[in-house]
């Protein structure tokens, strides 16, 4: 089966286009897509341009390329929709069927999803982020009651992406502490986390992963070794078993899964505006 071409185009940032398109294609795990996103894409010049570029892929490739498009001008739309491919309007079959139920006419301004709208939310969010990396890897443990929620696993677990997401996506506050060697021969939580027990959640990964991903950062380290990264996760697991600490596996988890986890399972409230 052919590679497919997926072009996302956007008259804003393209983040809901392609968030769509990824779940969407993910279903179909045997073939491999190659994404173009053609942001901030509002004038006819660009969407022609963008037409020929199909154009030429299609010509290439002897398949149609798939198109996911966010496009609020049904005139550059209209013309996009030319090009040899299959296209998806992702707002105009539910614009159409929200104004009928509604009997009310929609007003379509570009950026509409993603604009500052609650500006409160807003910078909850962007302050959200900024803790993330002020207490980063065991960073500033003098913050932790601020925080909403503790990441504590192994180097390279993940921990600091999901906090970033959740801090940027739900406007959570999130810490992180990575453990060491002193954790694993006591199997007992670092002093400085004792007192927060409830906002700790652990996370875990298939120590071959871990061996993976250490190698590519470090490779001939110890750290590295698949001796040391099963050692390591066992551990790491026992003290969570051992402590009463929640735990999840990030192996095959995307971050939005394991935070969205995270989410439900702390009864977190989602800053979404």
């Amino acid at each position: 089966m052919p590679n497919r071409t997926v072009f996302i185009v956007s008259d804003h940032t393209g983040i809901t286009a392609e968030s769509v398109a990824r779940s969407l294609l993910a279903h179909f795990e045997g073939v491999t897509f190659e994404y173009r996103a053609r942001p901030f894409t509002d004038t006819e010049a660009e969407i022609e341009a963008i037409v020929a570029e199909i154009r030429s892929v299609h010509e290439a490739q002897g398949v149609r390329p798939i198109v996911f498009s966010t496009l609020t001008n049904p005139a550059l739309s209209a013309l996009l929709e030319r090009a040899p491919a299959l296209v998806f309007d992702l707002f105009r079959p539910y614009l159409s069927v929200l104004e009928a139920e509604l009997g009310s006419h929609p007003q379509p301004r570009v950026g509409r999803f993603h604009s500052i709208g609650d500006a409160g939310v807003y910078f909850s969010r962007i302050d959200a982020v900024d803790f993330a990396l002020a207490t980063d890897d065991g960073l500033g443990s003098k913050h932790y009651a601020q925080a909403e929620v503790i990441l504590v696993g192994v180097s390279r677990a993940g921990k600091t992406p999901t906090c970033l997401f959740l801090g940027l996506q739900y406007g959570v506050r999130a810490a992180n502490y990575p453990l060491a060697e002193g954790d694993f021969e006591r199997l007992t939580l670092p002093g400085v986390l004792q007192p927060f027990r409830s906002k700790i959640f652990g996370l875990t990964i298939d120590p071959l992963r871990l061996h993976k991903i250490r190698t590519a950062r470090k490779p001939g380290s110890r750290y590295a070794t698949l001796e040391q990264c099963r050692y390591e996760v066992m551990q790491a697991e026992l003290l969570f078993k051992n402590n009463g600490i929640r735990y999840f596996d990030t192996t095959t988890s995307s971050i939005e899964e394991i935070a969205t986890t995270i989410v439900q399972n702390a009864g977190l409230a989602r800053r979404l505006g």
